[in-house]
This record gives C-alpha cells, sequence and structure tokens, in this order.
C-alpha cells in the first residue's frame, strides 16, 4: 500500500492520498484545502483518482472536495448519517471561517459496509462522537486505519460542535477502534501518525 500524506489548509489538515501495490489509481481522503495541490500531486504520478472518501463533514476536511471533483471526476463517498451536516454551512463550521460551502456525497456508506477501490480493500467503521456521521476508513490487509478526527496522537477530536457527543466519542474510541490489532497504524486528520497500541497505553483522554 502506498501512502501520501498532503498537510492541507488553515487548520493543518492531513489529506491523503492512497493506492495499492500496482495501481494506477488511488483515492483521495478528505481533501480539506487546496484540490489544485492535491491533483497535481495525482497528475504526477500518473494516476487517476478513483475516489474521494470522507471521514466526516467538517469544512477543515470538505472544502476541496467541489474542486478536485472538477479536476479529476472522482465519486465522493460518506457515511449515510453524516450527508446532512455536509449539507449545512452552518453545522459544518465554514461560516465560522467566513465562507459557505456544502458537499452532495455520491455514495453513502452504511457501517460495517466493504468496498474496493484503487487496489485497496476498504470497510467502514462508523464512529460516531466528533460528529454524528464521523466514520473510519480500515483497511485490513494492510493494517492501516484512517481515523479523520476521531482519535489523534495521545488525542481525541472535540466534540462541541453540532452533533458532537463526548460520550459517544469515547464509546467510539473503545469499542470501535481499540478492538483492533495493535499493530494497525493509524493515519488522523491532524498531527502525526500513531497506532491502535501506542492510544490504548498512551492516550490519557480514551
Amino acid at each position: 500500500m502506498d501512502i501520501l500524506e498532503l498537510t492541507v489548509g488553515p487548520v493543518q489538515t492531513n489529506c491523503y492520498i492512497a493506492s495499492g501495490e500496482g495501481s494506477t489509481s488511488c483515492v483521495v481522503i478528505d481533501p480539506g484545502e487546496e484540490p489544485d495541490k492535491i491533483a497535481e500531486y495525482i497528475k504526477k504520478r500518473e494516476m487517476k483518482c478513483e475516489g474521494i472518501l470522507l471521514t466526516h463533514g467538517h469544512f477543515d476536511h470538505i472544502t476541496g472536495v467541489e474542486g478536485l471533483v472538477s479536476l479529476t471526476g472522482a465519486s465522493i463517498y460518506a457515511y449515510e448519517g453524516e450527508r446532512d451536516l455536509m449539507m449545512s454551512a452552518a453545522q459544518n463550521g465554514c461560516t465560522m471561517m467566513g465562507y459557505s460551502v456544502t458537499v452532495q456525497p455520491d455514495i453513502l456508506l452504511k457501517d460495517g459496509q466493504q468496498f474496493r477501490l484503487a487496489g485497496l480493500e476498504f470497510e467502514v467503521i462508523h464512529t460516531p462522537g466528533h460528529t454524528i456521521g464521523s466514520c473510519c476508513y480500515y483497511v485490513k490487509k494492510d493494517a492501516v486505519l484512517f481515523s479523520g478526527d476521531t482519535v489523534f496522537m495521545e488525542s481525541v477530536g472535540r466534540t462541541d460542535f453540532p452533533t458532537g457527543s463526548s460520550r459517544q466519542l469515547m464509546e467510539s474510541i473503545r469499542e470501535k477502534v481499540f478492538v483492533l490489532p495493535e499493530n494497525v497504524k493509524i493515519y488522523p486528520g491532524h498531527g502525526p501518525e500513531t497506532s491502535v497500541g501506542y492510544e490504548k497505553q498512551y492516550n490519557p483522554f480514551a
């Protein structure tokens, strides 16, 4: 599995470009800003963007989606319970940044659903708490989890925005993330990479 990390936007969001070994296509996870920059990286590698995967609908994870779709023609994937937040500028946080953006997902995913893109087999893990429809994308074969803002290195996502819940977040981390093998590498929405085993031992919030 090949993973390229780009840091984009004013709050330093991690955007990931991922592909299976030998694949000529890729997926982009959480293009929060700078769609031109993301598309240029894909073009340089002579790859096709097969899908845009969104972990949740906050402005810093979706603002670059429309631009990237126009540049690549890729379909947008998101958890089914997050559609309303993505479609509301008031709830997704962009209004406090002084602009308006909404995203209409093309493909709505369910908890536990598996799908194949760019030579990778993804499993959807619904992890409410940061938002009601937050989800993680798990690639079991490669022991990789794209966690969005559910869990960070030695921290967790905030829950004071619309649809957030501290109780749900703790349940999601303990019952959905910490049950994965300890060697699973976590690629979060912000900050450095970590692992399930490390967070079980050192995360003071979870």
